[in-house]
């Protein structure tokens, strides 16, 4: 049994491209837990999608040997944690099965966004922080103004911080060195076996793989576990530490970081989150930060071809298997036939399924326009949520309507402060504070409505900063919201498919956009075609197609001009007949173009 004060538990926070994965490499390195000749930029990240963005999306632990000064071998388990917001869910997982971080900042860059909101995430879970300034022998590096910055935006004394070169190996090792002595070992306070579900993944002959760190006891090969979350019971089949590949042992110990196997056929058996205990002595408490995890941006997934959608269910059935956070439940349009309404947990992630889906499975797509869940008090005194504006009940059913806030954090130049301020009011946001980092950056705190940052936001913030700004931000729950249910009417009719809820103040200019893009899509008919948008039956914006008029006076060639006027007023009783009885065709293309609406 290892001895508990020979063990760190450790994961590595950042900014995106600040460095984290390519100091995983040079520790792996280092420690020798990877053969030279297997050694790749980004180990850790084994997707392609991960490599290509520079981004990390599932959690990667790994197990490393270590020989301290002391002359002691302790065991450092290191779990490479996603970056993004989207992700934070697994994140606050990952950083709950460790003890301290190392707090990666990048040399020429400094303190950004993501920076801090995983820092504030590290402290809430009271783990220790190694400060470390990366790409230090970068010639643009300012490494004393990014110790300023550590200090007086993240409140962390950083004279004594960590200088080094992840990319050439410089000072690595002191890193090693830091781990020992700053990190605190794992304390085993318990009596009963306890262990923390922080990942898991699918595997095709051996069923659910299950990623734990045993906090209490211990667990050996052929005992009965229990899941405190679900109360199912399992037999344990293999056990294993990551090294990064995947080794068999008998047993894991408190302290200790690996996976086991036990015949688990369905994921949903396994939350993220949730506590493994023996069942013969079972544990009562589960470990604390267990929470089923909800998707908060959905959009809808057809098939371009009708005759994939079979294909697209297997493909999505499967790839559930390896992600418990994505949601989907088929549904059908009149527009776009029969597709699969999905739930995300914000933007990133949507574009990576949509991505994994198409690359992996190799299935074309229609993505519909993203909308967030909406929260209906109704007047009987019931709350419902709501996805999909075609659901929304009467209006004379709905007392208030509640829309999702974010709490965003803006790093931005101070020249285009002015520009940024004017960006977030634009999308009916507040700036709760401003902090000066340096003399040249600022960070602003604010809140907005998620549902406006869910299209252009990053492309206009990236614009108006010259590609200097980041972003970063937290869910801050609901709040009431003045929104209506906009509706498009086609020669009187309503489409559903092109309804959505929105604010009532953009309700107008979203409203004529929209009969502007159909206006320009819809061929025209015999007859004029009326496109209307709507808010609680009233018209606030109107666009007419007019109609294709055959030249019916061509066959008169002079005589009296009463002749023509008899020809045009037949005709014009024909249109009128054909207005009232007429029906006018979508085609697929107007519906597809109008759905993305600015996705692409």
């Amino acid at each position: 049994m290892t001895d508990l004060s020979h063990i760190r538990n450790f994961c590595i926070i950042a900014h995106i491209d600040h460095g984290k994965s390519t100091l995983a490499d040079r520790l792996l390195e280092i420690t020798q837990a990877v053969e030279k000749r297997d050694l790749k930029a980004q180990l850790l990240d084994d997707m392609d999608i991960e490599r290509e963005r520079g981004i990390t999306i599932k959690a990667h632990p790994v197990t490393m040997m270590v020989t301290g000064k002391d002359g002691i071998k302790y065991i450092f388990n290191l779990i490479d944690t996603p970056g993004h917001v989207d992700f934070s869910y697994e994140v606050t997982r990952s950083l709950a099965a460790c003890e301290g971080a190392l707090l990666v900042v990048d040399a020429t860059q400094g303190v950004e966004a993501q920076t801090v909101a995983n820092t504030f995430l590290a402290e809430k879970q009271k783990l220790t922080l190694i400060p470390v300034i990366n790409k230090v022998d970068m010639q643009n590096a300012n490494v004393d103004e990014v110790i300023q910055q550590i200090e007086e935006i993240l409140a962390i004394e950083a004279q004594d911080c960590l200088r080094v070169s992840a990319k050439t190996g410089l000072g690595v090792d002191s890193v090693l060195d830091a781990v020992i002595k700053h990190i605190p070992p794992p304390v085993s306070t318990g009596q009963h076996t306890r262990a923390l579900v922080f990942d898991s993944e699918f595997d095709a002959f051996r069923g659910v793989v299950t990623y734990v760190r045993v906090v209490d006891g211990g667990i050996a090969t052929g005992d009965r576990i229990r899941f405190i979350g679900s109360g199912r019971d399992f037999e344990v089949k293999e056990l294993g530490i990551f090294t990064p590949e995947m080794v068999k042992v008998e047993r894991l110990g408190a302290g200790e970081v690996g996976y086991l196997i036990s015949n688990i056929r369905d994921p949903a058996e396994v939350k993220i989150g949730d506590t493994v205990t023996l069942a013969r002595h079972p544990a009562v408490d589960p470990l604390p930060g267990f929470k089923d995890v909800h998707p908060m941006v959905f959009s809808g997934l057809y098939p371009i071809e009708a005759s994939d959608f079979e294909k697209l269910r297997f493909s999505l059935d499967k790839y559930k298997l390896n992600d418990s956070s994505f949601t989907y439940m088929p549904e059908s349009s009149v527009a776009l036939g029969f597709g699969f309404r999905c739930g995300f947990l914000g933007l990133l992630h949507m574009e990576v399924v949509q991505e994994r889906l198409r690359r992996e499975f190799e299935v074309d797509l229609i993505t519909t326009y993203p909308n967030v869940v909406y929260r209906v008090h109704k007047t009987d005194g019931t709350v419902e949520e709501l996805e999909n504006p075609s659901r929304l009940p009467d209006l004379s059913e709905i007392r208030l309507i509640e829309e999702p806030m974010i709490k965003a954090f803006l790093i931005c130049q101070n020249e285009s402060i002015g520009d940024m301020l004017q960006l977030i009011m634009d999308r009916r946001g507040s700036i709760e504070k401003t902090d000066s980092l340096d003399a040249k950056r600022v960070m602003l705190t604010c809140t907005l409505p998620l549902n406006e940052i869910l299209i252009d936001f990053h492309d206009r913030l990236k614009s108006i900063s010259r590609g200097y700004a980041s972003m970063d931000y937290e869910h801050a729950g609901y709040r009431e919201s003045d929104l209506v249910k906009m509706e498009i009417l086609v020669h009187g009719e309503p489409v559903e498919a092109f309804s959505s809820i929105i604010h009532r103040a953009k309700a107008e200019s979203r409203g004529r956009q929209l009969c502007e893009a159909l206006k320009e899509l819809i061929p025209p008919a015999m007859f004029p075609i009326a496109l209307q948008a709507a808010v609680n039956n009233k018209i606030i914006a109107r666009e007419t197609i007019r109609a294709m008029r055959k030249d019916v006076t061509a066959k008169c060639y002079g005589g009296d001009i009463t002749r023509k006027r008899k020809l045009l007023e037949r005709q014009k009783e024909g249109k009128k007949k054909m207005k009232q009885i007429g029906r006018v065709s979508i085609p697929q293309e107007a519906f597809i173009k109008v759905l993305k609406g600015g996705m692409d």
